[in-house]
Order: structure tokens, then sequence, then C-alpha cells
């Protein structure tokens, strides 16, 4: 039976793969179980289902290919779900009942717990003339909040955190609103957002020269490139979105550029669709394919790495055929270009035990020799499949080829695709891999670097008690198996220390061989100047890379919790005057006992009347003063509304233990407020509020802004001293929304929790 690398690694195994029966009885009683059950799922379309469902567990073993998060949850389990991660759905028509039609496909998308992106940019802008009906349009952004509640309502009524990704093209009027839409960290939070950015405007910015507006070939507003460059820069600066994406560059290399058309991406950015497109994933995990680790002989095994694709593709390919879908429109497209993301994980980690140094000129060499390896052995393989099963319908050999992507290729593997064919479109891409990573024995993410050696994390246990256990990447593990203490060498680099440009550099290396993109985060100090970090950004057009997403630590999305390295030893979590914290959360002081109750304290009561309530609900939160400021304590809600009872004594205590805790409580407002009625919400005070239970945190969220422990509506925690980032005056950030710790770290374009692994795209 397979040892688990990690006790995280199993963790996230039983919370995220294992197959269960509705009452937790495990029918995967082992992660065998688990590889047994995907591999005769996908070999049920083979001739040979047994040879080929045992060559697929071998792949699956020890971890070496993982299949995406869907496909290992979900494959073999009967249940109606789809095995690919995320749609770009249809173009959205430019009237009403068009964009409602879109918007009840993307609710059956998201509820099958498909993630999903749109392209806005066929929307007119905001006060254009809406034919027929003596009316100005709404414009994009107000769509873009319908959506927004969608998916919300989706994600209250049961179903897995949504995932959106928002595209804008560089010309739409209405540009400018869309990059500062993110500067209200209350508005759009369901969506990830970026700006396709055209050859000519980059063209434009270079030479500073003018940029039309214009929709519909009307040009509503002409304005000089550069100062729209800057003013992206600025907001990705400022808030961290929208990120660009370089859409003519994708389009030009699209190996289908001959019949489809794109304008849009899944959430996380590395699968440029077309309308209705979909992403399948997986991953070879470079980390276990490296022989001699550490060693002068070390290298990573060619041969290996190609008999690995070569069956990852093909059981890629199956799961096109064996995959449920929200919709026809999405069957049909996946069965008419079959196409395929196959990536990578471990990279960092793989390069370290090749002494290479993540960023280095050598580093980025090995990272381009291996991904240009894995796009051969992926073409040929499909090739391959294409002699056995065809290839895909919409294939035609003279348009494909003269595809960028293709004449890059070897002169064999073009001649073998002109003669047989190819089954698959697209073969490359580089997912988010957070999760998968961390339960293949938390391998280095994607082609990141890696996050952290090691960190002390706490676990609750079902007895109430808490456990301690030190989360150490892959590599380091194997380096302390090898050398025990000694200390690691200077070409172990993290995220933390990375300079912007050597992730730039990485990014290109691999782009150069993947004919999607990739989902890659470029970390960027607090303290990185304007100018320097508008250098990341054309560092990235002039090298290649299909788009750029950065990260820098500010004040609207929140710091990122740094994470001091120590070349022995985890990162300690600091007490709080002797005592044991409660959580670790990087270096972070909690409190370990709650709140002491006075015997007086100050407070207010705030009135609501809910429009379907016949009676009006009584407010009452008290606070504590706690070093000279005021923070919330505790709650009571009264009415005379007995129906109500039950449910409003609950929710007091629940959030009066919240309260009593300590620490940035402000995440009760943001849940309370993102439930919805199924029944239907109210107007009041000229807003629309979903539920009487949102009403009540918005009244929650008034109270925390009056009395300062907020800065504002949306904006979370203003000052409070219990939960502060050590040696730092800063608060530390969200919590999961999964498993309520605050490990949140930007990796691979998602927010990605260092916990439990949870990701809003993957």
């Amino acid at each position: 039976m397979t040892r688990f690398a990690a006790p995280i690694a199993e963790q996230i195994w039983d919370m995220k793969y294992r197959f269960k029966a509705a009452d937790g009885t495990p029918n995967d009683v082992t992660v065998e179980d688990t590889w047994r059950r995907i591999a005769r799922d996908l070999a049920q379309v083979e001739e040979d289902k047994g040879a080929w469902e045992e060559t697929f567990f071998a792949a699956l073993e020890d971890f070496k290919y993982l299949p995406a998060g869907r496909i290992t949850a979900g494959a073999g389990t009967a249940r109606r779900v789809t095995l690919f991660n995320c749609f770009v759905m249809g173009t959205v028509p430019d009237s009403m009942a068009g964009i409602f039609d879109m918007l009840k496909e993307a609710a059956l998308t998201m509820q099958q717990g498909g993630g999903i992106g749109y392209d806005f940019s066929t929307i007119r802008p905001k006060g254009a003339d809406v034919k027929g009906v003596s009316a100005d349009a709404s414009g994009p952004l107000s769509f873009m909040d319908v959506w927004d509640a969608m998916c919300r309502t989706i994600m209250s009524a049961g179903s897995r955190r949504g995932a959106m990704m928002a595209t804008m093209r560089c010309d739409h009027p209405d540009i400018e609103s869309f990059i500062s839409a993110k500067s209200d960290a209350a508005r759009l939070r369901m969506f990830n957002m970026s700006v396709l950015v055209t050859d000519p405007f980059m063209d434009a910015v270079k030479a500073d020269g003018t940029w039309d507006l214009k929709f519909d070939d009307h040009v509503y507003k002409t304005v000089q490139a550069r100062d729209l460059w800057n003013k992206i820069m600025k907001a990705t600066y400022d808030y961290a979105e929208p990120g660009v994406i370089f859409i003519d560059r994708i389009n030009k290399a699209n190996n289908l550029s001959y019949c489809e058309t794109i304008a849009a991406t899944n959430p996380c950015g590395e699968q440029p669709l077309p309308p209705y497109g979909a992403c399948l994933l997986g991953s070879i995990n470079l980390a276990r394919l490296v022989t001699d680790p550490f060693e002068e002989a070390a290298e990573l095994d060619i041969t290996r790495l190609n008999d690995l694709v070569a069956t990852a593709v093909r059981m890629m390919d199956n799961v096109v055929d064996v995959s449920k879908f929200p919709l026809e429109a999405q069957a049909q497209e996946a069965q008419a270009k079959r196409r395929i993301g196959l990536g990578v994980t471990g990279l960092a980690d793989a390069l370290l035990m090749l002494g290479l140094r993540y960023g280095s000129d050598e580093a980025a060499a090995q990272t381009e020799a291996w991904l240009k390896a894995i796009a051969r052995a992926s073409y040929l393989a499909s090739v391959e499949l294409a002699k056995e099963k065809g290839p895909f319908p919409l294939f035609d050999a003279d348009k494909y080829l003269a595809s960028g992507t293709m004449q890059m290729m070897d002169d064999d593997v073009r001649e073998a695709i002109r003669t047989h064919g190819i089954r698959n479109a697209l073969l490359t891409s580089i997912a988010p891999t957070g999760t998968i990573s961390l339960y293949a024995g938390n391998v280095s993410s994607g082609i990141e670097p890696v996050f952290a050696y090691a960190y002390t994390r706490k676990v609750l246990q079902k007895d109430g008690s808490r456990t301690e256990e030190e989360v150490v990447d892959y590599a380091v593990q194997m380096w302390r198996d090898k050398f025990g203490d000694r200390e690691l060498p200077d070409y172990f680099v993290n995220a933390q220390t990375l300079a912007p440009l050597d992730h730039v550099k990485m990014q290109a290396a691999a782009q150069k061989w993947v004919d999607s993109s990739i989902s890659k985060t470029i970390n960027c100090p607090e303290d990185i100047s304007f100018e320097a970090f508008k250098d990341v950004y054309m560092e990235a057009w002039d090298s290649g890379c299909k788009g750029c997403t950065t990260y820098r630590p500010n004040d609207v999305t929140g710091s990122v919790l740094s994470v001091s390295e120590d070349k022995k030893t985890a990162p300690e979590v600091i007490s709080r005057d002797g005592e044991e914290p409660q959580a670790p959360h990087g270096d972070v002081i909690y409190m370990s006992e709650p709140l002491d109750r006075p015997e007086e304290l100050e407070g207010s009561t705030y009135k609501i009347k809910w429009p379907d309530s016949e009676h009006a609900l009584y407010i009452t939160i008290n606070d504590l003063i706690v070093g000279g400021k005021r923070r919330p304590f505790e709650v009571f809600i009264n009415s005379k509304n007995m129906e109500h009872f039950a449910w409003t004594v609950a929710l007091t205590r629940m959030i009066s233990a919240v309260f009593r805790r300590g620490g940035d409580v402000s995440f009760v407002v943001e849940e309370l407020k993102a439930v919805f009625d199924p029944r239907g919400g109210a107007w009041m005070g000229g807003k629309y509020i979903p539920s009487i239970l949102a009403a009540i945190g918005g009244v929650i969220e008034q109270h925390l802004i009056t009395t300062g422990f907020i800065a504002g509506e949306g904006m979370g925690l203003k000052s409070d001293p219990q939960a502060k980032v050590v040696g730092l005056d800063k608060p530390r950030g969200k919590a999961c929304s999964s498993c309520g710790q605050y490990d949140l770290r930007m990796v691979e374009g998602c927010m990605t929790c260092g916990s439990c692994g949870h990701s809003k795209c993957g």
C-alpha cells in the first residue's frame, strides 16, 4: 500500500479526491483504489480494456501522472459530473434576451462544477442607444454584476466555490471602467479579470500614439495608448487586477486559427478557448522522474518521460468520450477538436535536484528543453492515436501545419502529422496545480518556484484538539533524507526572494513549447517601484509570453503572509504571552482563549423591517474595548415573529462565539452578505438585498465601519492588535473560504490556501 509523502497529502486525498458513499463511508479504501477507479473508467472506451487499465494505473501510480482534480474526484464514480475543469461560454449577444440566455447557460455549467470564462466586449457600452426602447444601454459592467450575483447564488446553494474570468478588449469604450472595477473590493469578487491586449495597441504604447475606443466601428473616445496602458498597470499595481492577455499573439499561434477565433480564457488563463470550448487538464510530475537527485549524474529520465506522456495523452483523449457536459454545445465543441491540456508540476523541485537555480539562464534553458521534449512526445502520441482512431474531425493538414506553433515543430513530427493526421488539435497547457501538488507530496506547483521550503501547520482534529505538523517541500524533504541537517545550497531559492524578471524568464522559456498558455503568478515585492513593475509586463510582451499575471501585496486584496525562511527549520508560529496560539497562519499572533465579558459593554441596536415579515428584527451589537480600540463582542437578534426564533437564537450564539475569539472577524459579514434566498430578496435603501441574513450582515458591517473596526464596505479589517503579522503593522489578510485558515497566497494566478490546497481555480 502506498504511503503518502506527508500527512497533508493524505488529508487532501481524503477531503477532495477520495470517493465516498453518501453517508461518508469510503469507497476508496486506499489511494490505490482511487487510481484503479480512474484507470478503469478511462479504459472503458478501449477495445482491450484490461490491458489499458493496467497501463493507465501504472502511470497514475506513485503520483507520476496527475489528472486534474475533476478527473481524480469524478472518474468512475457514476456521478453526473463533468470531468472538464472549466469552459469558455458562448459569445454574448448584444441583446437583453441573448444576454440572459447566456446567464442561464453559465448557471447550468457552474451547477456541475465548471468554471467559466466570458468576453464582455460584445455588449454595447454604457450610454449607447438601445434601439426600439428609447433608452441608454447600461453597459457590460452592469451585466457582469448580474453574473457575479448568479455565481454567489450557485455557491450559496451548496456547490463548490465558483470561478469566472471576464475579459474585455483594449479598444472597448468601457475599458477604463473595466480596468478600475476591482478598486471596489466588494464588487465582482467572483471574477478574475483580464484585458485583451492587441498587437496594434502595444505598438501604439511603444510609439506613444493615440488609441480609439470604439464599438461597431463607431469611435466613442480617443486616448493616448500609453495613458491607457498606465491605467492598466496602476490598477494591477494597486489591487492585482486586471491581468493582461496578449490576444493577437494567442490567435496567431493557435493551431486552429483556420476554424476558430479566441476572445476569452478559462478562469486562470492557461486555456484560451473559443465559444463553448472546454479545458481538459493533467500534469506530468517532473519531480518523480529525476534520477540520482542532488548528485553529479542527476538527470531527468527522458525515456520514462516519453512513455508517461504517451500514456497521459491517451488517457486525456479518452476523457473527451467518457465525460458528461453541462451543455450539448460544449460536447460538440470538445468532440470536434479533442483539445487537451497536458502540463507539468514539480518543475522547480526537479531543477533543484539537478542543482539549478530557478530563474537562472541554465534553469530557463533546461525548462525549455524539457517542455520541448513533452511537446514532441505529445504530438507524436496524438499522431499514433490518429492512426488508430482517426484525427479530430476538423483536421485540415495544410491549414493546421501552417499555424504558428507547428512552424516550430521538428520536420519528422510535421511529416507524421501530414501523413497520418493528429487526434488532438492542441495538446499542452500549464494549469494551476496547487491542490494536486499537495496531494502528490507537496511538490512545487506547476512551473512556479518553491513557495516555502517548510512551514508549521496545525490541524484541527475530530475531537477538537489540534496537532502540529511540518509541511516540507518535496525536494527539501528529499535533501533532508539524503543529507540530514546539512545546509541547503545557495541555488535553493523561493518565491519570496526571487526577482520578478526571473519569473518572466521562466514563463517565457516554458511558453515557447506550450501550444495553449500558462497559469503563473509573478510575485512582486510590495516596495517595487511603479516603473519597475511596468517593466515586468513589457518584458513579458517582449519575450513572447501570451499573458501576464502579477501579485503585489496591497491594501485591497490583502498581504500575502511572508514566510520566514530558515535553511534548516520550518518557520515558527509565535504564541501570545507564552500561550499556545489557536491556529498557525504563517507568523501571525492569535488568541487561544475567548475574551472575558465585563459587566458592562457599550453597544447599539438597529432595526430591520423585512418586507415579507410581519414584525421587525432588532439587532443589538455590543463592543469591547481592547487596546483603546472598539471591537465587536456579542450580538443579540430579537423579534416578535416566532417564525424566526430558532435560527435567530442559533445565529446569535454562533456570531457571538466567533466575535469572542478575537482576530479579524469581518469574514462573518462577507459570509452573511453572500446568502441568497431562493424566494427572492428585497430592495432596502435603494439597494437590492438578497436575503434577510444578508440584511443582518449589512447591519453588522455598518456597525463595524462606524466603530472603526473595518475600513469601509467590503474593505475588511482596519486595525486589530490581535491579528498582526509579527514585526509588521499589517492585518493578516483574508481567510480561506474552505478551511478558514489565513494561509492564502497567490499561486499560478489564483489565491490558493497553503493549509488545505483550496483555490478558486482548482
